[in-house]
């Protein structure tokens, strides 16, 4: 088919046709759009919005006290619950310490980590941290100066300045302190939350003890740490936090302090039923050990049967690595009782060689022995 023209023929072909369609579907698509956009994007947005309700939930939920239902996160944390450890040093154990902590610990409270940033870094690259840190349940913090975090009495200056709690706690009621060397147990049938109602709770270090809240593993009440710092002040390099708080803390009306067995929920070196953890002084610095505790070999066992997580914290060998004339109990050599007999007679045999037994305990000759040093 063709048109005439005064000038020439066009051919109405098939391409031809198609463009002039295409064209003015572009130009009535054009000329509409502005009119349906609001309604397309409404209709979007809603495809978008019933895709993501069939996602499978990525997050765990838990009801917090007080709410029938489970809440979203970030908000199942409380904001006024913290676990808080300080530790300058890069520790191997402190990754699967923290992580097991957040596993025994109620899951609503949140964490804190202050260290150095050789500790903070490899704390942070361990994965179990570093997905837990993306949910909002841990942060770790190198703090700048003035604060310093690096030994001891750098930790007591710390939690006895009224301005640490303003800047690096804010609306926070509990803390709890951990160290690199004491552990909750998994096994344990009580938690932190079942002591919120005492102001200081932790481990008693003697029968008699007025104040039974060793630092190393305890449960504070800030708004009980407010009032002793209200009126009182440390002296830099006297005693620690924790005795400086406890001597306080014992004496305020209206306090429930823990005291002697009662508010203890932790052993160091009393030994408590079934405690809610331990505090091994030293850890894996293979530090001090108390005798009534770890001695006893049978008990020992008891202890590790009920809180296996020990060996997190503890400096710990097989049972075949043992020397064959251990004791058990810290003890060796024949004094103390040798269990392998065969090795108390070599050890007799032995004696013999340096002591002519058959002579009155004259001594035996001994090998040639060489020249003395001469004397400068």
């Amino acid at each position: 088919m063709a048109i005439l023209s005064s000038t020439s023929v066009v051919a109405i072909t098939k391409p031809r046709l198609l463009v002039v369609v295409s064209l003015a579907l572009t130009w009535t698509v054009a000329y509409l759009m502005p009119q349906y956009q609001p309604i397309l994007q409404a209709s979007v947005s809603s495809r978008i919005h019933d895709a993501r309700q069939r996602l499978p939930g990525l997050w765990p939920a838990w009801p917090l006290a007080g709410h029938s239902q489970s809440l979203p996160p970030p908000y199942y944390y409380n904001t006024s619950k913290m676990a808080l450890i300080f530790e300058p040093r890069p520790l191997p154990h402190l990754a699967p310490l923290i992580t097991h902590m957040m596993a025994v610990v109620p899951p609503e409270w949140r964490f804190l980590f202050i260290g150095s940033p050789s500790s903070t870094y490899s704390v942070g690259r361990a994965p179990s941290i570093r997905h837990r840190r993306e949910a909002g349940k841990i942060e770790l913090m190198a703090p700048s100066w003035p604060w310093n975090a690096d030994t001891g009495e750098d930790v007591s200056r710390l939690l006895t300045d009224a301005r640490f709690y303003d800047t690096f706690l804010p609306g926070v009621e509990w803390i709890f302190k951990f160290d690199q060397d004491s552990i909750l147990c998994a096994n344990s049938p009580r938690d932190l939350d079942d002591w919120l109602d005492w102001s200081w709770a932790g481990a008693p270090r003697s029968p008699g003890d007025h104040f039974s809240g060793t630092g190393g593993l305890s449960l504070r009440r800030v708004s009980s740490i407010r009032r002793v710092l209200a009126f009182q002040e440390r002296h830099n390099n006297s005693e620690p936090e924790d005795e400086w708080f406890g001597k306080r803390l014992s004496l305020m009306p209206g306090e429930r302090v823990a005291h002697q067995f009662q508010g203890a929920i932790a052993v160091e070196n009393i030994l408590v039923e079934k405690p809610m953890g331990y505090t091994v002084r030293g850890g894996h610095g293979g530090g001090y050990l108390d005798h009534d505790v770890w001695k006893d070999a049978d008990l020992r066992n008891r202890i590790f049967g009920y809180c296996p997580e020990l060996s997190i914290i503890m400096d710990m060998k097989l049972e075949r690595e043992r020397c064959p004339d251990d004791d058990g109990r810290g003890g060796r050599g024949t004094e103390k009782g040798f269990q392998d007999s065969g090795l108390a007679r070599l050890a007799v045999e032995v004696k013999s060689a340096y002591y002519n037994t058959e002579s009155a305990g004259a001594l035996a000759p001994l090998p040639p022995q060489p020249p003395s040093m001469p004397q400068l």
